[in-house]
């Protein structure tokens, strides 16, 4: 179903937190015409006060805000159980490589550099909420001691729960699908991310990191294996 002709108390809510006003209109304007639900915050204050009143499906979040950066915005969401998984989009007019993986570290699902094209917008909102929403239900996946339950979007190793963000949980989701099996990040970018997208294959290297750092408590066996010049792969064998 299309999503808007979803009646409008169904319609994913985004929200835009952006302190350039004709930006902003712009943004409002061509997310409502693809039928979302839009809210607004133009400094980081006001953004977590939005999302403590009411959880957005999706944050599109400016990088330089008056008051708090979004950097720090997307850092405190991601110390609250109840935002850690809040699909984050980061926007940025910084574009060196750098920015957009501390922007990654800090918690952010994917960046945009500005200026940017309402599609490559779009088709970069339509692939996180993909990522966050995941596929149908298949039941559990198991490997050793870790365990996805698809029907509850729970994972836990040795009886611990885990707390994913949405793209590390399809990431494990698809190594769990694969273990032991060998993939380049080119094969991690269209099974996880999609082909109808342009990531950089930094951002695995990144999200491999957080993988990891959920995954791994200070006890456990470090369970995702780098292959040098080949890939990742869910394996404890070196």
């Amino acid at each position: 179903m299309r999503i808007g002709s979803l009646p409008d108390n169904q319609r994913p809510t985004i929200l835009v937190v952006e302190d350039e006003a004709p930006l902003l209109t712009l943004l409002r304007y061509n997310l409502e015409k693809q039928g979302f639900r839009v809210e607004e915050a133009t400094d980081g204050p006001e953004a977590l006060i939005r999302v403590a009143e009411s959880k957005p499906d999706l944050m599109l979040l400016d990088w330089m805000l008056p008051a708090m950066s979004g950097l720090e915005v997307c850092r405190q969401l991601r110390r609250r159980a109840d935002t850690r998984d809040l699909p984050i989009i980061m926007v940025t007019a910084r574009t060196e490589e750098a920015d957009a993986v501390r922007a990654l570290d800090t918690g952010a699902d994917d960046h945009i550099g500005k200026p940017f094209t309402i599609e490559a917008l779009l088709a970069r909102i339509r692939a996180v909420m993909r990522r966050a929403t995941g596929p149908t239900p298949k039941g559990v996946l198991s490997w050793q001691d870790i365990a996805m339950d698809q029907d509850a979007h729970r994972v836990t190793r040795g009886g611990r729960t885990l707390h994913l963000g949405p793209t590390e949980y399809r990431l494990l989701e698809f190594f769990l699908q694969h273990p032991g099996r060998v993939f380049s990040r080119e094969q991690l970018l269209d099974a996880v991310w999609g082909r109808d997208i342009h990531v950089e294959l930094r951002t695995v290297d990144v999200h491999i990191r957080r993988l990891r750092k959920a995954v791994n408590g200070d006890h456990d066996t470090d369970v995702i294996r780098t292959v040098r010049s080949a890939g990742y792969a869910l394996d404890t064998e070196s």
